[in-house]
């Protein structure tokens, strides 16, 4: 696990093959394939724990905290995902090939960790900032699917680095992760507490 999370953080997530990990832990493969079925599970691993350790920062930061403003959720969510880079570029991957390569059982451990962190960090949202449940869940739902595609555009290959450095124009989707997620991020809940206005204004009696 230790060698594949160095690889990954090195190489990037694409990179890291089975032979990769065994070679960087200084074992032979077969070893390594008396613990784990493919380098998917071993990924798919350490996405789990990026999502519980994701929780726990959550938690620890909004703990006490309450009426937050969206730019102050948003800032939460991002600085906390910013500061876990394997797991922004796990995210990719997870939903990709990680979750479609690996057991049923695996998998169903996998979703059972993360919806229980997802959870964990809803409820934090909950609790600090001004929204429903229902809302901030969809708030950490959309923390985590922008993030994805962000972080991928926001760390392009070397000659993708090279084009865009070379022909500006034709960086359309080139971004620069961090401010972009945080902008977008705080739209997102800025839209989800005029829904949320808007439905208790519905309600009340006329």
């Amino acid at each position: 696990m230790e060698a594949a999370r160095a690889l990954a953080g090195r190489d990037g997530v694409r990179g890291v093959t089975l032979t990769a990990i065994a070679q960087h832990a200084g074992v032979h493969v077969s070893a390594v394939r008396r613990y784990y079925d493919s380098r998917d599970e071993i990924l798919l691993n350490l996405t789990q724990e990026g999502y519980e350790d994701w929780s726990r920062a959550v938690t620890a930061r909004l703990a006490g905290r309450s009426g937050l403003t969206s730019v102050e959720l948003a800032r939460t969510l991002s600085d906390t995902l910013i500061e876990r880079p394997l797991l922004c570029d796990l995210l990719t991957h997870a939903t990709l090939s990680l979750e479609r390569e690996v057991s049923y059982e695996r998998v169903r451990a996998f979703k059972r960790a993360a919806g229980e962190a997802v959870s964990a960090i809803t409820d934090a949202v909950t609790a600090a900032s001004t929204l429903d449940r229902r809302r901030a869940q969809e708030v950490v739902v959309a923390a985590i699917c922008l993030t994805s595609p962000l972080w991928q555009a926001g760390h392009p290959a070397d000659n993708l680095t090279r084009l865009y450095r070379e022909e500006p124009s034709l960086a359309h989707i080139g971004v620069d992760f961090e401010p972009t997620l945080i902008r977008l991020l705080t739209v997102v809940i800025d839209g989800l507490i005029l829904d949320q206005d808007a439905a208790k204004t519905t309600d009340l009696p006329a």
